[in-house]
């Protein structure tokens, strides 16, 4: 049987619209030396550009969540038996946690917990830094590399002192590049925080030994249902839609919906809902293709969904992301609500209808493409 090269995965990914634009194929191309490929479009696939450089190894094919061709592998390294019977992946435990760091807690998501817990491993050591996702205006976000408390402070939320040029943006992308960002690394041990398809993509480089995913000290996973992705156009719509401007979103937060928290008239915050229903022209098109909304294979999982307000419904997965909440939690880093058997049940119901939802999208959209 042939190995599989980039035009295999121009036909089996790209060209059916399902490409996640993770980077990971340009970042970690064997023959990057000679720009084989790359992206020349913003918000488009990668394409050739210099094809006759191609080793054909089959790395980029390899190692993109799209194609699946580890997912076995991976499924048994993370003790996943498919979503029939864990729709919500293998779960060592389950909390709702909050950060006692009072800056954290104000300009994080939620309950501020993933910056805390980076935070932690930066003062003890663990890792030199993290690419985490930083926003630079509404629905836009940008991988950033953090190494300090400021940094990842400066990584949170919208900032009330940023007046985007809307004019100037022809589309903003609720996607980071988190995987582009991270070849710039290679000699650091990192904490990655990143979306499903991102860590699938990380999963399959740490399987496969490719630099510098060694590098890679722990893997701190977000729970996904779609990202979003608006040029000029859409900006008007959703304006009207929704009776908001751009420029006055302070901060976006999904629990169960997107929540869109306004800046401040003197007055009070106020908070617009948007159900996830009234979002689907606006959500990334590849994101139609992935089934997996917990991070299944991340070392934990994170995210708003089933938690009370300011407050981060934790996952653990690996030995290793159990550790490091159990060390956090004894530090006094973050705090943990209280949760009974009953009560950790009933934050399972809510993540697993979710996974169970996307899993029923994705499986409608590929059974309808051609």
């Amino acid at each position: 049987m042939s190995i599989k090269n980039f035009q295999d995965l121009i036909n089996d990914v790209h060209d059916k619209g399902i490409c996640q634009e993770c980077g990971g194929c340009v970042s970690f191309c064997s023959s990057a030396t000679y720009n084989v490929i790359g992206f020349t479009e913003p918000y488009s696939p990668p394409v050739y550009i210099n094809k006759d450089q191609c080793l054909e190894c089959g790395i980029c094919y390899y190692i993109c969540p799209q194609t699946h061709v580890l997912d076995e592998e991976l499924n048994k390294t993370f003790n996943f038996e498919g979503y029939d019977s864990m729709p919500m992946g293998f779960v060592r435990d389950i909390y709702s946690c909050q950060s006692t760091d009072d800056e954290f807690l104000e300009h994080g998501t939620d309950g501020g917990v993933v910056n805390s817990i980076i935070n932690y491993m930066l003062e003890k050591k663990i890792c030199d830094g993290a690419i985490v996702s930083s926003a630079e205006r509404p629905f836009s976000r940008t991988a950033l590399f953090s190494k300090t408390k400021d940094d990842l402070l400066k990584a949170s939320g919208i900032r009330l002192d940023q007046s985007p040029q809307l004019d100037e943006v022809q589309k903003f992308s609720t996607y980071t590049h988190t995987i582009r960002e991270m070849n710039h690394f290679k000699f650091n041990k990192l904490a990655i925080v990143g979306t499903s398809c991102q860590i699938d993509t990380i999963r399959c480089m740490q399987h496969l030994g490719i630099t510098p995913s060694e590098n890679i000290e722990i893997c701190l996973g977000l729970f996904c249902y779609e990202n979003f992705i608006f040029d000029s156009s859409q900006i008007r719509k959703f304006e009207r839609e929704f009776r908001l401007k751009f420029q006055d979103i302070q901060k976006l937060n999904i629990k169960e919906d997107l929540y869109i928290t306004l800046k401040d008239d003197g007055t009070e915050h106020e908070t617009v809902h948007v159900p996830f229903d009234r979002l689907k022209e606006y959500m990334r098109p590849a994101c139609h293709a992935c089934s997996d909304f917990s991070n299944i294979y991340s070392d934990i999982s994170f995210g708003g969904l089933g938690s009370e307000e300011k407050f981060t419904t934790v996952i653990t997965r690996t030995e290793k992301g159990q550790k490091l909440v159990t060390d956090a939690i004894k530090a006094g880093i973050i705090r943990a609500a209280d949760l009974d058997d009953e009560a950790k049940s009933k934050l399972k119901d809510v993540i697993t209808d979710f996974s169970r939802s996307k899993l029923r999208r994705m499986e409608s959209f590929m059974n309808s493409r051609p």
